[in-house]
């Protein structure tokens, strides 16, 4: 990959393990949506929207909060579309929405109006913790369903895409929707797609450590608040994952089977964190296999078919 400079950022010296466990997958993150998928997305522009519409969906504190808008081409018959929404991932304290952009793309290209959102970044200086990030993802979602019509979208076929940390502000979305009294808007996805997801976090020491003393790491894992009723689910994730291990995401798929839920899980044997091969760290600076990339990808567009996301 041209322009990559192969060395350890200034930022990653000093820092604790629990740290660079959580905080190396930003650079997975940034091989993998940025990588092979950039030049896709340089050939396809001519056919959906290659750069995206801003908005600012909430001001928390009077920070501004902004989603990307990624639109397929006009149709002949104008008709709503559905929609999806992606969190990246990064810990909870990394991360940027243009990190989504390729995949957005992606999915305009197939007819979704994608939406790559911004959240409020873990900083323990300002007492900013992943539960604001929790409550952004709602907020990002309540907004698309308030602006619907203006979107051109279904309110009631809105996916959310998230890997690692941004799975987990997907999946919470649907699990912790506090829908408000009045609007009764709810903030609840109807698909969730998950990479290497961190839906296992009871014992997770970096999340409780984000936490404080503001809530307890087991409040806020998936796992632990499945019941019935959640969204379709596809899970892709790999056997040898360090980051977020398979048993704990295993674990979180039965559960949701359990209570009824549909919930997909494919295994890619001999990978780690995402689709980084067995052997390479995949805490650190990432290889992600391409061929892996494609095929999950691939599987991702068949399930939001079977949904009648796509066409």
């Amino acid at each position: 990959m041209k322009g990559v400079i192969y060395s350890l950022p200034r930022w990653l010296e000093g820092i604790s393990e629990a740290q660079m466990k959580w905080r190396g997958v930003c650079f997975l993150n940034v091989c993998i949506l940025i990588g092979p998928l950039a030049l896709q997305v340089a050939a396809q522009a001519g056919s959906a929207t290659s750069v995206p519409v801003e908005h600012v969906y909430a001001k928390p504190g009077g920070v501004e909060l902004k989603v990307y808008i990624f639109s397929p081409q006009p149709q002949k018959t104008p008709q709503t579309r559905a929609a999806i929404i992606l969190f990246h991932g990064g810990g909870w304290t990394l991360g940027e929405p243009q990190w989504a952009f390729s995949r957005a793309q992606h999915f305009a290209e197939l007819g979704l109006v994608a939406v790559a959102a911004q959240h409020r970044l873990s900083d323990e200086k300002k007492g900013i913790t992943p539960l604001e990030a929790m409550a952004d993802a709602r907020a990002a979602i309540r907004w698309m369903r308030t602006n619907a019509v203006s979107l051109g979208i279904d309110p009631k076929r809105i996916g959310a895409y998230g890997w690692s940390a941004g799975a987990h502000l997907a999946v919470c979305a649907a699990i912790f929707d506090d829908a408000d009294a009045d609007s009764r808007i709810s903030a609840a996805p109807n698909a969730l797609v998950l990479v290497s997801p961190a839906v296992s976090l009871g014992r997770d020491r970096w999340l409780a450590r984000l936490l404080g003393t503001r809530a307890r790491a087991s409040e806020i894992s998936p796992d632990e608040h499945v019941r019935g009723g959640l969204p379709p689910t596809l899970v892709l994730q790999g056997s040898h994952d360090t980051v977020t291990p398979l048993d704990g995401v295993k674990r979180f798929c039965e559960r949701m089977r359990a209570a009824g839920n549909r919930c997909e899980l494919h295994v890619y044997e001999r990978f780690g964190h995402l689709f980084t091969p067995a052997g390479t760290p995949d805490d650190g600076w990432p290889k992600p296999d391409p061929a892996t990339q494609s095929d999950a990808m691939a599987r991702v567009d068949s399930f939001l078919k079977s949904l009648g996301f796509i066409n």
